[in-house]
């Protein structure tokens, strides 16, 4: 059973305003008569973190009003698109001028008394493709390509995700939470802001440029001097901000003593990184899952922990590997894509994950590469490249690994160096890399480029993750160097 916080205890709190869990209740249940008399159907929802963001979202969860949360990291075009592909017909913003230019055909509505969102109602009726029954939420993937796809998911799927995260984390006793990523992010909208009000935990939700988590890019000056100020027992993590808490913490920075939490997914975690974290004593715990699944499907927690491991399934799905060792999860999952015309029956009963992976005698879950990412050499060899990258990025000298050889003879890679690594350092760490994996799988030859990849030149999605044709396109001439003619020895090596 969920706790019960006490009516005066804050629920929200954004720097500007607090509002307590009394508030809240009261502030819902004006704001949904307001959303209901605005006559929306199909609401998108763009705004900064604050608990304006928060409180719009919670109120059209409880209407089971359809909410199309906009990421502000996608471009015009994407935006466009999601809003045509959703059929949106309400539109709720704080950020109105950016709103009349990205749709001109929607009209100044009010302003809701219990947010400040600025509400824009679409003039001119407009054909709207069908939801999957009872879809509440539609959530659209990371911007990875100019049209991305919506994924439609159920109060019932949002809840379960909630409740067993909350579950999940109970013994860590989490009062305060730091929201970091911006909640238009399931992952934190659903475990920052939907699991942390089930745990009765305050819910801390500054505006990103507070964070220094800002769309242009991030500062981690003041992501550290944010963490220290609030004092929070619990942070949701992508990778590159786990780095930049390592960083900190390398050179001299205290994290707060309320921190007992810190949940890390969305992209593979270099084993390095989390060998570092715990050294300096911060409680990162992996974890995994994916917008189909309603986020979170795998999480190591207080008392279930394995390094290296993304966890134990949580209680409400069941994970398998089929023949291809893919991860398979079945559970109250997404009712399907906007657009898709599969039965929901059909999609919600199993997925499949596209992730590679293993399952070890006690259940923890090892992911171990993307399937679609898979390398089969010209020798025939399969070789998942993360697995690669991960040997790779345990090497202090090396920063981040992309890499290659589909239809090759052999592997190879670009290499961002870690700080001021030389050419010879960076050499070392391949070959000590190299000698903790099989032959089949050792990189022949590789390149340094100077560029990081970063998300803000597009080279990493937004949860970390690396654009590999684009990265590919950016470097084809390194890679086509590293593949000159090759002898007859070497291509049968």
């Amino acid at each position: 059973m969920d706790p019960v916080p006490a009516p005066d205890r804050t629920a929200l709190a954004d720097g500007q305003r607090v509002i307590c869990h009394a508030e809240l209740e009261a502030l819902l249940g004006a704001e949904q008569a307001w959303l209901k008399q605005s006559g929306g159907r199909r609401f998108a929802l763009l705004a900064d973190n604050g608990c304006g963001w928060a409180v719009a979202d919670l109120a059209l969860h409880r209407s089971a009003l359809l909410n199309v949360p906009l990421p502000g990291y996608f471009t015009v075009e994407q935006l466009q698109h999601v809003i045509g592909d959703a059929g949106i017909d309400t539109l709720l913003t704080d950020q109105p001028e950016r709103a009349a230019r990205l749709a001109a055909e929607f009209l100044p509505g009010g302003i809701s008394p219990q947010t400040g969102l600025h509400l824009f109602r679409r003039n001119i009726a407009t054909a709207a493709q069908p939801v999957p029954p009872d879809t509440i939420k539609i959530t659209y993937t990371s911007g990875s390509t100019a049209a991305p796809k919506g994924v439609c998911l159920s109060a019932q799927s949002i809840e379960a995700v909630a409740s067993s995260l909350a579950a999940a984390t109970a013994d860590f006793d989490l009062e305060r939470h730091l929201c970091l990523l911006p909640l238009a992010t399931l992952l934190e909208n659903v475990g920052g802001i939907h699991a942390a009000l089930r745990s009765a935990a305050t819910c801390i939700i500054p505006s990103l440029h507070a964070t220094g988590m800002s769309y242009g890019g991030l500062d981690p000056r003041k992501l550290i001097a944010a963490i220290t100020a609030h004092e929070p027992s619990s942070l949701i993590l992508v990778p590159e901000l786990l780095r930049v808490l390592v960083m900190a913490a390398q050179q001299g920075w205290q994290p707060p003593v309320s921190l007992r939490f810190i949940a890390v997914g969305g992209a593979s975690v270099a084993p390095e990184l989390l060998a570092s974290a715990a050294q300096l004593g911060l409680p990162v715990y992996e974890g995994y899952g994916l917008s189909e699944c309603g986020s979170v499907v795998c999480v190591n927690t207080a008392t279930a922990q394995r390094r290296g491991s993304v966890g134990r399934p949580l209680p409400h799905v069941r994970v398998r590997l089929d023949s291809q060792q893919q991860i398979m999860v079945s559970g109250p999952l997404m009712s399907g894509y906007l657009g898709d015309t599969e039965s929901p029956e059909a999609v919600t009963r199993e997925i499949a994950t596209g992730d590679l992976g293993e399952i070890d005698a006690d259940g923890f879950v090892y992911v171990r590469g993307r399937l679609k990412n898979l390398i089969i050499t010209s020798l025939g060899r399969n070789i998942s490249p993360e697995w690669v990258e991960r040997e790779l990025q345990m090497e202090p000298a090396i920063g981040m690994a992309v890499v290659f050889g589909e239809a090759k003879p052999y592997l190879s890679a670009l290499i961002c160096p870690a700080g001021s690594a030389t050419s010879t350092q960076i050499d070392a760490a391949v070959a000590r890399a190299n000698s903790r994996l099989p032959d089949y799988a050792q990189l022949r030859r590789w390149a340094v480029v100077t560029t990081p990849f970063s998300f803000a030149n597009g080279l990493l999605t937004a949860n970390g993750r690396p654009r590999r044709a684009r990265i590919l396109k950016l470097h084809a001439e390194a890679l086509h160097s590293l593949y000159p003619q090759t002898s007859e020895t070497e291509a049968t090596a």
